[in-house]
């Protein structure tokens, strides 16, 4: 210490980091955990917290690997440790030895409480949550202008999805002014009917940072968004009610981009690939028929052909030759017959036997043909019929022809 009570920034925190630690024992801190933060060489760094105050506490990577629990924010937790001054930066923080689950903290009991309401009311029922469209042509997204989490959805959609048109719907992400402007952008988008899905979300923090997504006004309104909503809020192990609400839920803001735009190129990969195989495949069999037909000239086919034709055309001939030649016999055989016939009928006709001296004679007065001498009477009328003319003959008597 200089004369005159003059101190320097590095002797002022030596005194107090001094008189803080030695006037203060090993202590017992019961708090809800908050704000948990690891560090990349194995320390844990957190808040304990209550209704009036927050401390920030350590512990150190040899006391975290004898931890038999896995932490989480908002459980309660009974922490021993000393107090001690971290001079770069000025403050004071809690170094902790043991950690002992207490119980459940406030906000996570909160939270638990109003979840379980809002479930009862099916504000989180499976069946009212509708499916993202598969190419959207609009995607509206809810955020802090200047955050991270908007130029990570931004970059993701301009590399894999040049055609979407993004909407920005400027909102606060955490804060008590962050949820009623986010129930006010949900209601915008709805209203005007702005895109065809909306990404909500921030990137990752505190419990008590991700608050504005359970609210029950933005669980409410996201139920009610005609337009399908994924939630993006925090990184993956971070939750709000948001994610129950909404019709998908996205573990990062970049998965939600991913999301919106993942169809849209897994189709245009599909189309690529279809494409290529069906040229593959065309090609192939154009090749394949270029050689088959490449023997084939116009008289080898000529003689192709007529080496199939020329049997065919033979056996043609010879069934023709043969039918003409049964049909022949058919024929012969039938004139043959037709002679016989005419024979017989011309042996058998009365004319004929009328020329040949031979007379038909018939009763005059019956016309009965005469067969026997006994079948007429003497003085009986006859007419007997010659080849030529008609004689009238009266019978004079009748006997044997011996």
């Amino acid at each position: 210490m200089n004369d005159g009570g003059k101190f320097t920034v590095s002797e002022l925190t030596d005194l107090i980091k001094r008189r803080l630690e030695e006037g203060f024992g090993p202590l017992c801190v019961e708090g809800e955990l908050s704000n948990c933060r690891p560090s990349s060489i194995g320390h844990l760094y957190f808040t304990l917290k209550d209704r009036g105050a927050a401390i920030s506490a350590v512990m150190f990577r040899n006391s975290l690997s004898r931890l038999n629990f896995a932490l989480k924010d908002g459980i309660l937790l009974r922490a021993k440790g000393r107090l001690s001054v971290y001079a770069q930066r000025g403050t004071y923080q809690l170094v902790c030895e043991t950690l002992e689950p207490a119980g459940t903290g406030d906000i996570l009991a909160m939270l638990e409480a109003r979840k379980r309401a809002l479930a009862a009311e099916g504000l989180f029922d499976e069946v009212r949550k509708r499916p993202i469209p598969r190419f959207p042509g609009t995607v509206a997204v809810i955020s802090s202008p200047s955050g991270a989490a908007l130029q990570d959805i931004l970059n993701i959609l301009r590399r894999r999805a040049t055609g979407l048109h993004v909407v920005i719907l400027p909102a606060p992400v955490q804060g008590a002014e962050a949820a009623p402007l986010l129930v006010r952008r949900l209601e915008q988008a709805n209203r005007w009917n702005m895109a065809d899905t909306i990404i909500l979300g921030r990137g990752g923090g505190s419990l008590e940072d991700l608050l504005p997504f359970s609210e029950e006004s933005v669980v409410r309104a996201i139920a009610a968004s005609k337009i399908p909503v994924i939630s993006a809020v925090g990184h993956e192990i971070d939750w709000a009610l948001s994610d129950f609400a909404a019709d998908l839920r996205a573990p990062t803001p970049s998965a939600a981009a991913e999301l919106v735009s993942e169809n849209r190129g897994d189709t245009l990969k599909s189309i690529r690939s279809f494409v290529n195989s069906l040229q593959e495949t065309v090609h192939a069999r154009l090749i394949r028929a270029r050689l088959l037909l490449k023997p084939f000239s116009g008289d080898y086919l000529e003689r192709q052909f007529r080496a199939i034709l020329q049997p065919r055309l033979l056996r043609f001939d010879d069934a023709k030759e043969a039918l003409l030649y049964a049909a022949g016999n058919r024929t012969a055989g039938l004139r043959r017959r037709l002679d016989m016939v005419r024979a017989t009928l011309e042996a058998a006709n009365p004319k004929a036997m009328l020329e040949r001296g031979l007379a038909l004679v018939t009763k005059a007065a019956t016309g009965e043909i005469v067969r026997r001498a006994a079948d007429v009477s003497p003085g009986e009328l006859l007419r007997i019929q010659a080849a030529e003319g008609v004689i009238n003959a009266n019978v004079l008597g009748t006997g044997d022809c011996g």
